[in-house]
């Protein structure tokens, strides 16, 4: 016998070697790959200076960071409602890796840093952040984003506002199971639907009973139930329930002020399609204390404010989504050859990544753009552009990453439906930014409603679209044609999502043409705009610069073919 080969060569069991495969995209830069991103930033912020953007952007592409994606979703959060003894306790354990993730959020800021040091452009580089998190993972970003957007609803009680918002604001995050005033670090939530209202709030039927004396900033105890409550391990959370009064908002605390804990009893966790990593409950109010915040009978409005960030949240949450999902397309095509040639060269597919890559650059151009609206409140037209530009927004961007997902994960084929490949998450992910915060009918009526009530927000929103009268033909006929469509008064609550669409359609044209580089702005207003526009994926006309898109969204260079 032959000694000098290894054995596994001579029984000739070594059958193929492995081609044709892409890398993983792992240890890139998701900031500075992403050229619609740093663009958006410069522009939308005002400054150029990007450097903590560019290093937050190495960590979101580290081998290191995706994998602390997958085991937080690998490894789904188990609810402990006694300890051995039979005590109740309500608790959630997750996986180390979910609260990695949550304390790299709260220290770079995407729970308040525009709260805590308000300064030009904060939103904007606030909301970067948070789309390059989103994409490493998606579920912990429910609390961050329910304490952003807690903080505008807290300051209608200014005695708690006192108590609580340095602690919600400091970045310093804290997952013991303690009374809030022994942390430096909160996190706020949000309990507002029931089984028999769901988005129709006002049929909530927990009830709120004064401790001592009734109105706001008072003690009450509330009785009832909340049908679905994500993240219950945060610290304290804003409620709707009805007191004496009417429909009320109250700040309920996981533990008493006592150092008790607060009879807030997680019945069961909701197992969800996607979203894995956050944890969502039923839980009962059994006598839960609670501060009432704002007015009586005014719950609604003081909760509104939170209700629209959690939905601009949702917005930057799926344009995230879309982002992730088009790198992986493109990287994978990019690396991949078939009948003969590489894929991403090959038209059909250049046709399909490009119209990937203007549906995302446009999600991420609208998001950047409702950003600069947050920063600037006290200017009229951005005030009233964000009333109805964030419905119109949150509708359509987080309804079109479902489909946009699919079709990155047909680009990628097999090994994208596997749950070894990030695609398969980011499909499940999909739908559920649509879903919360309001559906799809929710924003169309929401923005019939702020039409109705404030009709100056829609000349806001044509002022805006007139930016970029007489640059493409195609978007100055769509805009002409959606003024004569809002002008028609029939049916309005039957045709809102025709109107939504259009409305959508109209800003995110307006935003290419004004600031993307012509070939994209070009290809989204001829795939998009026109009768002649395809409503399945791959569908742009001829005669658009495929490549130069494509090249425009790559995550990462790759070597030529010989």
């Amino acid at each position: 016998m032959n000694h000098h080969y290894p054995l596994a060569d001579q029984l000739q069991a070594n059958t193929h070697q492995v081609e044709n495969q892409p890398p993983p995209l792992e240890n890139y830069n998701s900031y500075t790959a992403d050229r619609a991103l740093q663009e958006g930033v410069n522009r939308e912020s005002g400054s150029d200076d990007d450097a903590p953007l560019k290093t937050f952007g190495q960590w979101a592409g580290s081998a290191e960071a995706i994998a602390l994606g997958v085991e937080a979703n690998r490894y789904s959060p188990q609810l402990a409602t006694h300890d051995r003894q039979g005590h109740r306790v309500d608790l959630i354990e997750f996986h180390p890796a979910y609260h990695q993730l949550m304390q790299t959020a709260i220290e770079s800021g995407l729970h308040a840093s525009p709260w805590r040091k308000p300064q030009p452009g904060a939103h904007v580089n606030r909301a970067a952040r948070y789309f390059l998190q989103a994409q490493v993972e998606a579920g912990h970003g429910c609390p961050i984003t329910m304490t952003f957007a807690a903080l505008p609803a807290l300051r209608h009680q200014p005695s708690l506002l006192v108590e609580w918002g340095d602690k919600v604001t400091a970045p310093h995050y804290d997952p013991r199971n303690v009374p809030y005033y022994e942390k430096q670090g909160v996190t706020l939530g949000m309990a507002m639907t029931e089984k028999q209202g769901g988005s129709d709030v006002r049929l909530n039927t927990t009830r709120a009973y004064p401790i001592d004396q009734s109105g706001p900033g008072e003690a009450f105890e509330l009785v009832g139930h909340k049908w679905f409550v994500s993240a219950p391990m945060c610290d304290a959370f804003l409620v709707l329930a009805q007191a004496p009064g009417g429909l009320s908002c109250f700040l309920l605390p996981r533990w008493r002020p006592d150092g008790s804990k607060n009879p807030l009893h997680i019945q069961q966790l909701k197992r969800k399609m996607g979203n894995v990593s956050n944890a969502s409950s039923e839980t009962e109010l059994r006598g839960a204390f609670a501060w009432m915040v704002g007015d009586e009978g005014r719950g609604v409005r003081t909760i509104i404010e939170m209700v629209a960030m959690t939905r601009y949240d949702c917005m930057i949450g799926s344009a995230a989504g879309m982002r992730q999902a088009t790198a992986q397309a493109i990287h994978h095509a990019s690396h991949r050859h078939a009948f003969g040639a590489r894929l991403s060269e090959q038209p059909l597919m250049q046709n399909v990544l490009a119209d990937l890559a203007i549906e995302s650059e446009a999600a991420t151009t609208l998001m950047l753009r409702m950003a600069r609206a947050m920063d600037h409140q006290d200017n009229e037209h951005e005030c009233l552009l964000s009333r109805i530009a964030t419905p119109v927004g949150k509708y359509w961007i987080c309804k079109r990453t479902p489909h946009h997902a699919y079709e990155a994960m047909e680009v990628i084929g097999g090994s994208g439906v596997m749950e070894t490949h990030i695609m398969a998450r980011l499909f499940r992910e999909s739908p559920i930014n649509a879903i919360w915060e309001g559906s799809g009918n929710v924003q169309c009526l929401d923005i019939l409603r702020a039409i109705e009530k404030q009709p100056e927000v829609l000349d806001a929103y044509f002022a805006e679209l007139a930016k970029a009268q007489g640059a493409n033909g195609h978007l100055d006929r769509f805009i002409h044609q959606l003024q004569r469509q809002m002008q028609d008064t029939q049916a309005l609550q039957y045709r809102a999502r025709q109107l939504a669409d259009g409305m959508a359609l109209a800003l995110q044209g307006a935003l290419l043409v004004q600031h993307a580089p012509t070939y994209v702005a070009d290809a989204f207003c001829a795939g998009r705009l026109t009768d002649r526009s395809g409503l399945n994926t791959g569908t742009l006309p001829t005669g658009l610069d495929c490549a130069a898109i494509i090249q425009r969204a790559r995550p990462v260079e790759y070597e030529p073919l010989e």
